[in-house]
């Protein structure tokens, strides 16, 4: 199954955390979702309040950090992705 978003929406799959404090394994239940993604895909824009078409500010593959209760989280699959608003994002992770 393909989902492709719509409007101004994204879909991000969020980074995944392995935690181990000394020799104990925490579960991921106990453990806070990392706040940071990468974007598998975007939809076509927004339509701004005088009708002018914008695009999206990022593009699949940006690396992303986003708010702590953004978007839907849903399952495709074995994946796990949040479709979000563009607007969630909180800025690109550029590598130095």
């Amino acid at each position: 199954m393909i989902l492709e978003p719509l409007q101004d929406r994204v879909l991000v799959k969020r980074d995944t955390v392995t935690m181990y404090h000394g020799v104990i394994h925490l579960p991921e239940n106990r453990i806070d979702k990392p706040q940071i993604g990468t974007i598998h895909a975007t939809g076509g824009g927004r339509v701004t309040d005088d009708g002018k078409h914008q695009e999206p500010l990022v593009k699949p593959g940006d690396r992303i950090m986003f708010g702590k209760y953004s978007g839907t989280d849903l399952k495709i699959g074995d994946d796990e992705f949040i479709i979000m608003r563009e607007g969630d994002i909180l800025g690109v992770i550029h590598d130095e």
